[in-house]
């Protein structure tokens, strides 16, 4: 018995939210790690060098190629069955397989959890963000998905666990890989980046987003959206923060001509500084903001770029 965490991948290389998930993990117990996918075995490797894991179990079958949730779930709830607590981060990939992986086990998951009380008790966040609930499950499998930006990331270099072969749980049949469009850019990983500039409704048309790119091009940044500017098909949807889109803590957020709509906040509020720039004083995003501009953002933006 103890913690089965699964590890997020995308089959070459271990993503950052693993390390977030696993020291909230490491707080309920020996850790195993699921490496689920295909010729991912260097993931495994990655996952076996993590500080604290106590052996990385490898699951490589064409069947988790593209982690689709249906096979994944299977495979999660075969082999947590054994385990006290099932974890994975709070992405889009693990807020859609692991509430399957509950069903399958007859267990309520417990989502998004910000801290870790006891075995049996965690905080989450409720209402946007605006309230944290304490809830005890008493399910004999905890299953959780954790908000990694409330977690530090675990040493990735340190750990000596044994890499061991398990059988896949196969093809459901439920589902089938078609395709996918990715948005390709040099720029950090949005979750991941030390800072992150984001625009809003304000700008206009998602030509004006160019503005942005040039400041986050000179600070290294990460581009953001609010769900105003996706919706409205400024950017693509993977650029969107807020409590349906992404949940990041940087160093240093700027809001571009976003008020502020709780949903957005619920995305952005944990981080380290909070700039605002915004035309109307009386924006919500200032109530927020450690740094607020009052400008029209068409002023501040090449401004800033120029400054910098």
């Amino acid at each position: 018995m103890g913690v089965l965490l699964i590890a997020e991948h995308d089959n070459n290389t271990l993503k950052p939210a693993t390390l977030n998930a696993m020291t909230a993990a490491a707080q309920l117990g020996d850790v195993d790690v699921l490496v689920a996918g295909q010729n991912c075995a260097a993931v495994a490797d990655a996952a076996a060098k993590i500080a604290g894991v106590k052996k990385v179990l490898l699951a490589d079958d064409a069947a988790y190629a593209h982690q689709l949730a249906e096979n994944t779930a299977a495979l999660v709830a075969k082999i947590g069955a054994a385990y006290t607590h099932i974890l994975a981060p709070a992405t889009t990939t693990g807020k859609n397989m692991l509430p399957r992986v509950g069903a399958l086990l007859d267990v309520q998951p417990l989502s998004d959890i910000s801290a870790v009380v006891s075995a049996d008790t965690f905080t989450r966040p409720v209402y946007a963000g605006n309230a944290f609930a304490t809830v005890q499950s008493k399910d004999k499998i905890k299953v959780l998905t954790v908000r990694t930006t409330a977690f530090d990331p675990a040493a990735a270099t340190g750990g000596t666990a044994s890499v061991e072969k398990v059988d896949g749980a196969g093809d459901s049949g439920l589902t089938a890989f078609a395709g996918q469009q990715l948005t390709k850019s040099e720029r950090p990983e949005l979750t991941a980046a030390r800072i992150v500039i984001s625009g809003g409704r304000g700008m206009g048309n998602g030509e004006n987003f160019k503005l942005i790119d040039a400041v986050a091009d000179k600070l290294g940044a990460a581009v953001g959206a609010s769900r105003a500017a996706v919706d409205a098909g400024f950017v693509p949807n993977d650029y969107q923060v807020g409590q349906t889109g992404k949940v990041v803590a940087p160093e240093l957020y700027i809001a571009v001509g976003i008020s502020g709509a709780i949903q957005h906040l619920a995305g952005m509020k944990d981080s380290k500084v909070i700039v605002a720039i915004n035309k109307d004083p009386e924006a919500p995003i200032f109530q927020v903001a450690d740094y607020g501009l009052v400008q029209d953002l068409f002023v501040a933006l090449p401004e800033m770029a120029k400054a910098l």
